[in-house]
């Protein structure tokens, strides 16, 4: 470790006066063409205001959103496996009940 007296004359010794003119674009080129002009759109006040978006969303919702913000990749692909079974079971149960109208004859036209 440094000693208490030396401290400072080390500190003093890493400082730098030099100025850096970062106004030229020739010292300074923009490495990504129109980030310049992104960042200063990003300066503008924020809004208090929700996007359209969530504008919509009922307090349920959101709360599902941050659970499923909060899930392990393993975790967001097994639920989302879950929900690809649900879907396939809600499927084949349409199908049979379409199936079961069908030879009901609920789904034929009256005629004229």
């Amino acid at each position: 470790m440094a000693s208490p007296n030396g401290g400072d004359d080390f500190e003093s010794s890493l400082l730098s006066f030099e100025k850096l003119d970062r106004a030229s674009p020739d010292l300074w080129p923009e490495r990504l063409p129109g980030v310049s002009e992104f960042a200063a759109s990003c300066k503008n006040p924020i809004n208090n205001s929700p996007p359209k978006w969530m504008a919509e969303l009922e307090s349920e919702d959101i709360e599902m959103l941050k659970e499923l913000g909060s899930l392990t990749t393993a975790n967001l692909m097994e639920k989302v496996k879950g929900l690809q079974n649900l879907a396939y079971q809600l499927g084949l149960e349409e199908s049979r009940e379409m199936t079961r109208g069908k030879f009901l004859n609920i789904l034929e036209r009256p005629k004229k």
